[in-house]
């Protein structure tokens, strides 16, 4: 019973309960089925709340740890251990909010198979909040492998009509990486004697030579999560063809669980090739911040656009993270954060306006603002934090990482933050060029054709608008009062520059 009720263990699992009501539920009671969801959700986000009360920021080691031995074998010590710091808190708080939201967008989106689609997201919810939980690298991948399964389902049965071709690629793409990290993940457990991450930390004994490869191993799962340049081909694919709740939590928390892996394996597991592997970090950043601006400027479908931008974002997030000081990787932690609430209010959006249209061409919008004024205005406000406009939350998190690029003896070049400064000009640029296009000008064809089937493109309506508020409400605290969310990684932060070389 101690385990169960561990507060870690149960917000962990917590949605298994919601897993278990609905195989008992009759596939027909859709809205039983849909409420069920939803309030596990809102009970597990209480939950992280409820975590967030007991959390201590000042303390930099791991708290409300669950650990217990799990597997014992052959002289093997497998534990089930799972613990919280301020590396992790932000993206635990953020799955659990994010979850809920999409679980509303759902509401009328998705008609067909709703009984098996919840159980996926559930099950999906699971294995994100575990990733960000594990501390045992046995226990990781597990719940790294596990989040898969789901996705791959959700996009597959309930994405677009090339939803089978974009399943299997990016499950063939996270498979491919993660193998190479299972293969580090071993010989790391052999050579420590331990899977336990900060065990592995404490020992600090792993050779240099082999430590570039480990590094490598590690960063090619990490690198095709993210995605970074030039693995990220399978994200667009994926996006266009996902569900929007798919959407929304791809960009939102699976693709951060990219990220912290660098920041809670690479960076203090192996930091001398983390200090070596910078400048190309940098440069594969800096890459994928103007290939990722410049590409969905080239985009018709606006699902594909925001799904590129993702590419130049996190291209943020990784050039401040390998800045390897305070600055740059505080910054690279809250803009996982701001990536997951701008973009995935963007797919939000553009799910709402699919759902009466069916098409995401470009060509075919225009003129919304005046059929469609607080769809307008929540859109523009979206718009403007993914763009980064001082004052939202979008602005707060590159700010913080171009002045850790700039003064950066990791990376050792203040050209790779001033060339992916213009990222942030560039990100203007297609950002209110999709706006323009759908939203000002002469009325588009899409609003007659709509017509034509016996009804008029609405605004949005009050479950709609409940379901953006929230987001709306963390664009702007983070973009005017950010202080609570850098003083919960603060100090976790400054013991991890602590681990690192100094160039």
């Amino acid at each position: 019973m101690e385990f169960l009720l561990q507060p870690l263990t149960l917000l962990t699992f917590f949605p298994l309960v919601g897993v278990l009501v609905l195989l008992f539920t009759p596939g027909e009671r859709k809205d039983a089925i849909r409420w069920t969801t939803l309030v596990t959700t809102l009970i597990t986000f209480g939950l992280s709340i409820w975590v967030l009360t007991m959390f201590n920021a000042s303390d930099v080691n791991l708290q409300l740890v669950a650990k217990y031995d799990w597997i014992t074998v052959a002289g093997w010590n497998i534990q089930y251990h799972l613990g919280i710091d301020g590396l992790s808190i932000l993206l635990v708080l953020l799955t659990a909010f994010l979850t809920p939201i999409s679980i509303l967008s759902t509401w009328t989106a998705v008609e067909d198979r709703v009984k098996e689609f919840m159980v996926y997201f559930l099950l999906l919810e699971v294995g994100m909040t575990g990733v960000f939980l594990a501390q045992d690298l046995f226990l990781f991948y597990i719940f790294w492998e596990f989040t898969l399964v789901p996705m791959y389902f959700l996009i597959g049965i309930w994405g677009g009509p090339r939803r089978i071709y974009a399943a299997i690629k990016f499950f063939l793409y996270t498979m491919a990486g993660s193998i190479l990290m299972l293969l580090a993940i071993l010989w790391l457990g052999i050579y420590g004697q331990t899977f336990s991450v900060p065990e592995l930390v404490a020992q600090g004994n792993i050779p240099t030579n082999v430590q570039w490869w480990l590094f490598l191993a590690f960063t090619a799962a990490f690198a095709i999560k993210v995605p970074m340049w030039p693995l990220h081909s399978w994200l667009p694919d994926a996006h266009v063809e996902a569900p929007t709740a798919g959407s929304i939590i791809l960009a939102g928390v699976l693709l951060k669980m990219g990220t912290y892996g660098f920041v809670r394996f690479n960076l203090p597991l192996f930091p001398e090739a983390a200090l070596k592997a910078a400048p190309w970090i940098a440069l594969f950043a800096t890459i994928g911040i103007i290939y990722g601006a410049a590409v969905s400027y080239a985009q018709s479908d606006v699902k594909k656009l925001v799904a590129y931008s993702s590419v130049s974002h996190l291209g943020f997030v990784m050039l401040g993270l390998f800045a390897m000081n305070p600055e740059g990787i505080a910054g690279g932690i809250l803009q996982m954060v701001n990536h997951g609430i701008s973009t995935g209010a963007l797919f939000l959006l553009v799910g709402m306006i699919y759902e009466q249209t069916h098409t995401r061409e470009l060509k075919v919008y225009g003129g919304l603002w005046k059929i469609t004024p607080v769809f307008g205005t929540v859109m523009l406000i979206v718009a403007l934090s993914s763009m980064g406009l001082p004052g939202l939350n979008g602005f707060v998190g590159e700010f913080t990482i171009l002045l850790g690029a700039f003064g950066s003896g990791a990376i050792g070049n203040a050209w790779y933050a001033a060339i992916s400064a213009l990222g942030v000009i560039m990100a203007a640029v297609y950002i209110l060029y999709m706006f323009q296009k759908m939203f000002l000008g002469p009325q588009g064809e899409i609003v007659d054709e709509v017509k034509k089937h016996g009804h008029a493109i609405r605004d949005l309506n009050w479950r709609e608008i409940a379901t953006v508020v929230p987001l709306l409400i963390f664009i702007f605290w983070i973009g005017l009062y950010p202080a609570p969310f850098f003083d919960l990684m603060a100090p976790a932060v400054d013991n991890l520059v602590g681990m690192l070389p100094l160039p």
